[in-house]
């Protein structure tokens, strides 16, 4: 049975810096992403436009459209992050779905992958020294007196501290010398610390844009307002409406990308040959719809954060 972990898992570290697998596949996606925005850029200045360029300004077109219906005059300023958010969503669903991904796996030491490696030998000398300090007894004579040195210092009994100290250090090898099968890549949008990333950023970006359209005075009364109780009790339940959206993008996106890797896991070791073929086009599909979701509700909030009323 395949081994399926909630969170990224660290394949290695640069200094203090863990690097997760999802990490890996999201920089080759956004090295990717560069690429289509350099050659749409460069395609724009030429005459003789290539097959690229007319297919991504078709996908443009179409998303400045959709989006325009929605935030209307502001559509100028609103699209570029509305059409990352969509396209950057989608390209990151879908990579999830290439070949290899979630198959290659790389052998790794447990301590890396559990994020132990830095602070085991911290810990296990602190444990060491509790364990000192609990074997350490007093010596005392048949009178129950302690017994003192010469300096007239007590004499203390260590003689278990040596056993103690070996098994310490034979746990502690132990533990560095697991070797686990981690895979290479992971798509970025099933790690929580990815979408939750895009949800603080499209909910600040809302909050921002309703500050630079209507102004502090004009933008803060609609959360706190005292000139009506009514209006107060509704200006708090804006405030957590705000903060729920962060919990709302993060989970949907996570829990529905995911899900959706979890299952065509299951599916191939259960049934390997072409029974997963109609759940990767459903998720293909999902991974579609997700990013419009995302991006939509962007839009709709957006349009909600600078309307005057």
């Amino acid at each position: 049975m395949p081994v399926i972990s909630i969170k990224a898992e660290t394949l290695f570290y640069i200094g203090t810096f863990a690097v997760k697998n999802s990490m890996v596949l999201s920089s080759l996606v956004f090295v990717f992403f560069l690429f289509l925005a350099y050659s749409y850029f460069k395609d724009s200045q030429k005459e003789e436009k290539s097959g690229l360029f007319y297919l991504l300004n078709l996908i443009l077109r179409t998303l400045y459209d959709l989006f325009g219906s929605i935030v209307h005059d502001k559509i100028v300023v609103f699209f570029p992050l509305l059409s990352a958010f969509f396209l950057w969503i989608l390209i990151q669903n879908w990579s999830g779905l290439m070949p290899g991904v979630g198959s290659i796996t790389l052998k790794v030491p447990a301590a890396i992958v559990h994020g132990t490696i830095f602070n085991e030998k911290t810990e296990v000398k602190s444990e060491n020294t509790e364990e000192r300090m609990q074997k350490t007894e007093e010596v005392v004579d048949s009178h129950g007196e302690p017994v003192v040195d010469s300096h007239g210092n007590p004499v203390e009994n260590t003689s278990d501290v040596g056993e103690m100290t070996d098994v310490t250090t034979h746990a502690e090898s132990t533990t560095h010398d697991e070797i686990l099968a981690v895979p290479l890549l992971r798509s970025n949008n099933a790690d929580l610390n990815a979408t939750l990333a895009l949800a603080i950023i499209s909910v600040f970006m809302i909050q921002y844009y309703g500050f630079y359209f209507l102004g502090f005075k004009a933008y803060i009364s609609k959360f706190l307002n005292f000139k009506d109780p009514i209006y107060f009790v509704l200006g708090l339940l804006e405030i957590i409406s705000e903060v729920s959206k962060v919990l709302s993008f993060a989970f949907r996106l996570f829990g529905n990308i995911f899900a959706g890797e979890v299952l065509l896991t299951i599916v191939a070791f259960l049934v390997p040959v072409l029974a997963s073929f109609p759940f990767l086009m459903l998720e293909v599909f999902v991974g579609f719809v997700q990013a419009l979701v995302f991006s939509m509700l962007t839009s709709v909030f957006l349009s909600l954060a600078v309307s005057k009323h």
